[in-house]
């Protein structure tokens, strides 16, 4: 169809609109980073952030991780094949398999697991990181049929998965469920899930992408909780300071079928010993420190609860109150704009950054912020939180013209 000049220019009008827009968003963004990067005080450094040599120093010390005399990798063999066998052994599993990415790792595992169940259908969270994050892969890629159990802001519940009016090979649970405020399950919970599960003849299957993070939690050990599963999947860098990648692991008859797909998936990578020598370094150096981290995050979300009650904000939620892992939401009843420009403008004026991350609009007058706590936050006592909501607070006012919007919706 041809389009008349006013057509014409009405388009080219909006798509000047759009990429002003996104050049917009993409300089607050840049602004945002810069701010918490240049601020003394933070409550997580986030190292994907930094500058590459920053990022290379990561690997400083890397002789003491892995001998460096050995022949580099090909194809997945040598330090891959060590840190496949070092996860295995934290997770109790018989085999496990390096993926650069935790999409092709969770793909290629329930794909393997519909050909052992003869069910391509698999069951999951409204909000599971497939279902939100992943461009239909499941669907579109590997002919895997996602169905949602719930879409409320908790993981299933085992009367869900035993009532589900239609058969499916596989359960995924997403541990803890990101989108959701990082909840999990208690104990007693997560483990009739399972039983739930395996009773309707499914296998189950752990999007355990932080799943470094829920002892503390869980109140056990690592090989514990993934023994409940039949495959669980991890990342290493949200939890860590890795480059990337992620493990499968699981029977051993499945991680070789898996390696399989892995190569079919072009997962096959030539050569990965930074990215595999980066995890390796998570493991050894982060991973004893995280419980430390969960504990503190307690601390912090306490403190702020308090300090935003003491400031005079008329509501505001930290979810979940107590953090299931050292992740979690503060929901502020500010528009999204007045929010993000406070927080920026606290870490550049002050030197101290207490929301780094971007606010999310979640309704008229509410948003919504992730909080990470990290070994930044250790120096950070309940004061010092407080004083910073406070400090948070009063910018947010100036930029208002008032403590709120009465009346939020909680939620």
């Amino acid at each position: 169809m041809i389009r008349t000049m006013s057509e014409a220019a009405e388009q080219d009008e909006q798509k000047d609109e759009t990429a002003s827009e996104g050049e917009r968003l993409k300089q607050r963004r840049q602004r945002r980073v810069d701010a918490n990067r240049n601020a003394e005080r933070v409550l997580a450094r986030m190292g994907f952030l930094n500058p590459l040599r920053e990022r290379l120093a990561l690997l400083d010390d890397a002789h003491e991780l892995y001998d460096l005399d050995e022949t580099a990798d090909i194809y997945g063999n040598g330090i891959v094949e060590a840190l496949e066998k070092k996860v295995a052994g934290l997770l109790g599993k018989e085999a496990a398999a390096f993926f650069p990415t935790g999409t092709m790792a969770q793909q290629v595992a329930l794909r393997c697991w519909a050909g052992r169940t003869g069910n391509p259908t698999v069951a999951l969270h409204a909000l599971a990181h497939p279902e939100v994050h992943e461009r239909n892969a499941f669907s579109q890629v590997s002919g895997l049929r996602p169905v949602r159990l719930t879409s409320e802001p908790r993981l299933p519940s085992a009367d869900e998965v035993r009532d589900f009016e239609e058969p499916f090979g596989a359960l995924t649970l997403e541990l803890p469920l990101r989108d959701a405020g990082f909840v999990l399950p208690t104990w007693e919970e997560l483990t009739a899930v399972v039983d739930a599960a395996h009773e309707r003849d499914a296998v189950v299957h752990f999007d355990g992408a932080r799943l470094w993070e829920t002892t503390v939690h869980f109140g056990r050990p690592l090989d514990e909780i993934a023994d409940l599963a039949d495959s669980v999947y991890v990342s290493f860098y949200k939890s860590f300071e890795a480059f990337g990648g992620a493990a499968l692991a699981g029977p051993k008859t499945l991680i070789e079928e898996a390696k399989a797909w892995r190569h079919r998936y072009g997962g096959a990578v030539f050569q990965q010993f930074p990215t595999v020598l980066s995890a390796l370094a998570g493991l050894e150096r982060d991973l004893p420190r995280l419980p430390e981290y969960v504990t503190h995050a307690r601390v912090v979300a306490t403190a702020l609860r308090e300090g935003f009650a003491a400031a005079g904000v008329p509501w505001a939620r930290v979810h979940p109150e107590v953090p299931h892992t050292f992740d979690f939401q503060v929901w502020l009843p500010y528009d999204v704009d007045a929010l993000s420009e406070a927080a920026v403008r606290q870490a550049e004026e002050t030197g101290v950054s207490l929301f780094a991350n971007y606010w999310d609009e979640k309704g008229p007058g509410l948003a919504m912020t992730e909080v990470y706590v990290r070994a930044a936050a250790l120096e950070w006592t309940a004061a010092d939180v407080k004083a910073a909501a406070a400090e948070f607070v009063s910018r947010v006012t100036e930029e208002t013209g008032s403590t709120g919007t009465a009346g939020a919706v909680s939620p």
